[in-house]
């Protein structure tokens, strides 16, 4: 029987994710049980709990500009804080599944598979390739590079210009489990699609704005991901 302690259990994504009933025991420690600024905090809860897996949610995101503003709390929490997690995975031979994004990606050119070359688009897309680093020199890990939002769509404008893949928290929550025993990397996320068009399906009253007027002519518009490796699981999963 699988037993998962869960990172980041207060987070967007994991209120989603515990609505469902699950097959396996899930932990969701908090801050003052589990804390990845601390490697031996974390060890300690592991050595506790005794889990076959650990499902590494926890992290640094928005605002995007905090990664820009506090460059040392983006790199503490999002890469030396991933890198805590995986040496104390390694030490106990526990499951790694590692939460990453589409931003690792160039987004000039779209449709990346999972082998393509990364050039991450910003600082908090830096700070999780950084956590991808430590995670790859681990071999019993999985990433997944994930393009998700809430449900409906929160913000008040939405790119008019810009190709993605994103999909809502509750999708991913639903499948999650049917990957953990997965390795490597994993695109993740919905129809290719422009995240205007995506956006207004449930929030009717968002703007469409142009990503090359507002953030120049150099920001990438071409974000989308290959992600046949998922459906592909999914479909032999039933």
């Amino acid at each position: 029987m699988k037993k998962i302690v869960f990172t980041g259990g207060s987070g967007r994504f994991a209120k989603e994710f515990k609505k469902l009933k699950h097959k396996y025991k899930i932990e969701y420690p908090p801050k003052n049980q589990l804390n990845i600024e601390k490697f031996e905090s974390i060890l300690k809860y592991l050595n506790k709990k005794k889990p076959t897996h650990l499902i590494h949610c926890a992290g640094l995101s928005r605002p995007m500009k905090i990664h820009e503003k506090n460059v040392s709390r983006s790199i503490l929490i999002n890469i030396i804080g991933t890198s805590n997690i995986v040496r104390a995975c390694a030490k106990k031979k526990i499951k790694l599944i590692y939460f990453s994004t589409n931003y690792v990606y160039p987004g000039t050119k779209g449709n990346y598979s999972e082998t393509d070359p990364v050039l991450p688009i910003n600082n908090y897309a830096i700070s999780k390739l950084g956590g991808e680093c430590a995670v790859q020199m681990y071999q019993n890990s999985l990433i997944l590079r994930i393009c998700m939002t809430e449900k409906p769509f929160i913000h008040k404008v939405a790119f008019k210009d810009v190709e993605m893949n994103f999909m809502f928290h509750e999708d991913l929550a639903k499948n999650l489990l049917k990957l953990i025993d997965k390795k490597g990397i994993i695109n993740i996320g919905g129809k290719k699609q422009i995240v205007y068009k995506f956006a207004k399906k449930t929030n009717y009253k968002v703007k469409p704005v142009s990503a090359k007027k507002m953030l120049g002519k150099k920001f990438p518009l071409k974000q989308s991901m290959n992600i046949e490796k998922y459906l592909n699981i999914l479909k032999n999963k039933g």
